[in-house]
């Protein structure tokens, strides 16, 4: 890690951090993208609507910074789902697959919380590759 550079991935497709961290942090070969809730990247508010639509913007976002750092939801390796309420993991589950239906599909952990920020129902982190095979 000593060798490896450290950048920084920033874009106006995805909102923008609420607190002192980058939306996504490329090394070597790998991009570790900081955890996305449904805000609106142009109103920076949370999208008003069920689980499903909060999921939806989430998941857009999360896009965009992997984007932003050369790669895609496809090349996501690892993801870490947040929920304020496991009972929303069956709709979130349906809204997830429909975006990562990559083989093989990452790897992923579900979490409850307590709370996330701003009132947010789902938050999702992922973890992708830029390197091709």
């Amino acid at each position: 890690m000593k060798n490896e550079t450290l950048q920084a991935i920033e874009t106006t497709a995805a909102p923008a951090p609420v607190g002192p961290y980058s939306q996504a942090v490329a090394c070597g070969g790998l991009v570790f993208a900081s955890g996305q809730i449904p805000l609106d990247p142009e109103s920076g508010e949370i999208v008003g609507g069920d689980i499903e639509a909060q999921t939806e913007r989430v998941i857009a976002n999360l896009s965009a910074v992997l984007e932003a750092a050369g790669c895609s939801l496809e090349r996501v390796v690892k993801t870490t789902v947040f929920l304020t309420d496991l009972a929303d993991f069956p709709r979130v589950n349906e809204v997830y697959a429909r975006h990562f239906v990559g083989q093989p599909a990452p790897a992923r952990a579900t979490i409850q919380v307590a709370a996330l920020p701003l009132g947010a129902r789902v938050e999702i982190e992922a973890i992708a590759s830029r390197a091709r095979d």
